[in-house]
Formats: C-alpha cells, sequence, structure tokens
C-alpha cells in the first residue's frame, strides 16, 4: 500500500468509533485528485465508509465481523468536525424521557446546519435543519425535554410536563423552566404554568 492510503487509514485508525476522515485533511501529502483517488480506493476495498459527499468514518471490526460505527457517535464526530449543534429528533426523545412508548422506526437528527442524509452500512440516517429554538437549550435532558415537546405537541403539553417535572433532575427542569423564552409561546406559557403548579 503506498503512502498516501497508509497515512489515510492510520489517521482513520487513530480515532475512537464514528471519528470522520475528509479528503481535506491530506491535501498536505498530495494534489486533490490523488487524496480522492485514495479514499475512493479505501472506501472500495471496505477498508473505511462514505457516509456522505467528503465524509468518511472507519468501519468497526468485531469478532462478529465488521459493522458501520454507531450513529450517534459519528453524530458527534460530524457536529465538532463541523461546528453544528446536533441531536436526537423529537421522537426519539420523547421515547428516552418516557413521554411515549413509540420507537421511531427510521434514525433522525436534528442540527443547525444544513439537512443531509447519511449512509452507515445498510442504514441511512436523516439529519433534518431545525429552527434555533429547538437547539436553544443544547444536548442534554433540558434541550431533549423541549424537542420531545415539540414532537408531542399543543395537545400533549400538559401532561408531558407533568411527567418531565416527576423525572428530570432538578437543574434540567430548572435549565428547562429558565429557558422558555427562546421557544415557542405555547410551550412557554405551559412550562411557565407547570413551574408554578408543580
Amino acid at each position: 500500500m503506498s503512502t498516501l492510503p497508509r497515512s489515510i487509514l492510520l489517521h482513520a485508525q487513530s480515532l475512537p468509533e464514528g471519528g470522520v476522515v475528509s479528503p481535506k485533511e491530506f491535501l498536505h501529502l498530495g494534489n486533490r485528485a490523488a487524496v480522492d483517488q485514495a479514499f475512493s480506493r479505501l472506501a472500495k476495498e471496505g477498508k473505511l465508509l462514505r457516509v456522505a459527499r467528503g465524509t468518511y468514518v472507519m468501519p468497526v471490526s468485531s469478532r462478529f465481523g465488521t459493522r458501520s460505527p454507531n450513529s450517534e457517535k459519528v453524530m458527534q464526530s460530524l457536529a465538532a468536525q463541523s461546528g453544528e449543534v446536533v441531536a436526537p429528533h423529537g421522537a426519539s426523545a420523547a421515547n428516552t424521557l418516557g413521554l411515549t412508548q413509540q420507537v421511531p422506526i427510521r434514525e433522525v437528527y436534528l442540527t443547525s446546519g444544513r439537512s443531509r442524509k447519511l449512509r452507515l452500512g445498510r442504514y441511512e440516517v436523516t439529519v433534518k435543519h431545525a429552527p434555533r429554538w429547538m437547539l436553544a437549550l443544547g444536548s442534554g435532558k433540558a434541550g431533549a425535554a423541549v424537542r420531545a415537546l415539540a414532537w408531542m405537541g399543543p395537545s400533549h403539553v400538559r401532561e408531558s410536563l407533568i411527567t418531565l417535572r416527576r423525572t428530570l433532575p432538578s437543574t434540567e427542569w430548572r435549565a428547562l423552566t429558565s429557558g422558555r423564552a427562546a421557544l415557542p409561546s405555547w410551550m412557554a406559557r405551559a412550562i411557565g404554568e407547570a413551574a408554578i403548579h408543580g
């Protein structure tokens, strides 16, 4: 194996699971065409997985064979690389927080960046641009609560907030109530009422 593909692979192997590599990181080792060709060859050989245009990850090898890296880890790496805020969709947030028993069939993430689709082996992950308020409280439980409430909708907001008041750690509940100025008025009003009557 020539030095360029070897350098790419060594770098990819040094990253944690889900770490993303991009041809732009290797332009100091060769011209763009040579770098793109090296990535393309590594992907054809199954040594790298092409997630999206210009974005690759290392497959994970185990005694059961090779698999795609965990999608959440890939999303965290992409967020760190691009500076975007990325968080699970409201449907999975609602499930995680115990507001619904429904388990989302497709993996969807919300982002402050552009909408796109990623391929992780046989799976497709949808990344949707979200309004700023949906990501305003970050990726912790308060932020997950906002996305879950948005997904549940105004007709279920009151009973959802009763559950959240009971289950969220007090610091996260305070973050949710103190961040309500950034939220849509129906949600801000319901959170304010829950904080008073809770």
